[in-house]
């Protein structure tokens, strides 16, 4: 039987991209790389920090996204709670039921 696998979204405010990619890119162990996109934040909760952001009226964020087994994804949400404490990385996972690569 094959370990159930889960789709892992981050977002994260701007200003945290670099850290958080490298950080990622360190934990080999339980992924074997990510997708990242910008993102554009809404709604009451968003924090607009910079004036950019307030004539804009939305929050400039990297949405990342990475498939992984269940257990992995548990354990590196552990390592992201210890690693960036504070940060408002906001996250979820989904199922997924196939995943693969068309060559």
């Amino acid at each position: 039987m094959t370990a159930e696998r889960a789709c892992l979204t981050l977002v994260a405010d701007w200003p945290v991209r670099q850290e958080l990619f490298d950080f990622l890119a360190e934990q080999t162990d339980l992924i074997s790389g990510f997708t990242a996109s910008d993102a554009a934040g809404h709604g009451r909760t968003a924090r607009l920090h910079s004036p950019s952001e307030q004539v804009k009226g939305r929050a400039d964020r990297v949405l990342i996204r990475m498939v992984l087994e269940d257990a992995a994804a548990a354990q590196l949400l552990e390592r992201l709670h210890t690693a960036f404490h504070g940060a408002h990385i906001t996250y979820w996972t989904t199922p997924v039921s196939r995943f693969g690569t068309i060559e």
